[in-house]
């Protein structure tokens, strides 16, 4: 018989790529972790993980494994369900600033660890409206871009704001500086203005984004420069310094959530853990 934990934990080994991040996902411990791999390596007579002080990645026999145990966890949440039993449910909301195009990775992760029916509801918007939603109780967790400081919300990170551009994209000569921002009001976009007037660089609006994604695509098609930070922008590299434009401040990404189901609480933890992940607060891959 396999240890179905184990083989939970060996999932969120395999997403996070990271056994300190799983542990934290699974609300244990990276030793924790480490042994139970071990014995479920053990029990299947198969090396599933390699581990490096990098990363931690599936082996080829981890791979064929991983489908069968999302198969068999799908089975086990499938035959703790009965008729009468309420849909676990877990809304999210977002700052698009703060998580942007890190999205989707962060969702695979999310699903490594909640039951296999749990409503996932997700928004995305401006910090103040996400506030707003996480204090009338619409939702239960929220990620939002702290560019002042304070005390609010546990802090998971820092994350660099940059000038992202198309690849070996450059200004038109003589005009002023082509900018692609959202729309207002947006703490990000008031910052570069504020950077770029310091510096006495001119500056036109030239492209006006309602999401990240969409502003991602406004500067890869070579709109403008976008000002955002690299998790947001899907780790478009920053131009910044090639284009002569002044350092933009890094901003801290914090997590508000209350306490609440299990589902909530195991999801509240892989959210926390994977946007560390994401930030990469200096825990080696392989910890």
């Amino acid at each position: 018989m396999l240890d179905l934990e184990s083989v939970r934990l060996f999932v969120l080994a395999a997403e996070f790529g990271n056994l300190t991040r799983a542990a934290e996902a699974a609300g244990t411990v990276q030793p924790v972790v480490s042994q139970r791999l071990k014995s479920l390596e053990g029990a299947l007579g198969r090396r599933l993980l390699e581990r490096t002080p990098r990363f931690v990645r599936p082996t080829e026999d981890g791979v064929a494994f991983l489908a069968q145990a999302w198969r068999l966890l799908a089975a086990h949440d499938e035959a703790l369900q009965f008729g009468d039993a309420p849909t676990a449910r877990f809304a999210i909301g977002a700052s698009d600033h703060a998580l942007g195009l890190s999205l989707e990775p962060l969702l695979g992760k999310l699903r490594a660890v909640l039951p296999e029916k749990t409503l996932i509801e997700v928004r995305l918007g401006r910090s103040l409206d996400m506030h707003a939603g996480f204090e009338a109780g619409r939702l239960d967790a929220v990620v939002v871009r702290r560019e002042a400081g304070g005390p609010e919300g546990e802090l998971l990170g820092t994350d660099p704001l940059g000038w992202r551009a198309a690849e070996d994209w450059s200004p038109p000569a003589g005009v002023p500086l082509p900018l692609a921002m959202l729309e207002p009001p947006c703490g990000v976009r008031a910052a570069a203005i504020r950077h770029l007037d310091q510096a006495r660089i001119p500056w036109r609006e030239a492209f006006v984004a309602g999401s990240c994604a969409a502003l991602a695509a406004g500067a890869r098609a070579g709109f403008g420069v976008a000002p955002m930070g690299r998790i947001a922008s899907g780790g478009i590299p920053d131009s910044g310094p090639a284009l002569g434009l002044p350092a933009l401040p890094d901003s801290e990404i914090v997590l508000l959530a209350r306490a609440g189901s299990p589902a909530v609480s195991a999801g509240v933890r892989a959210l926390a853990a994977a946007i560390r992940s994401s930030l990469g607060r200096g825990v080696s891959s392989g910890a």
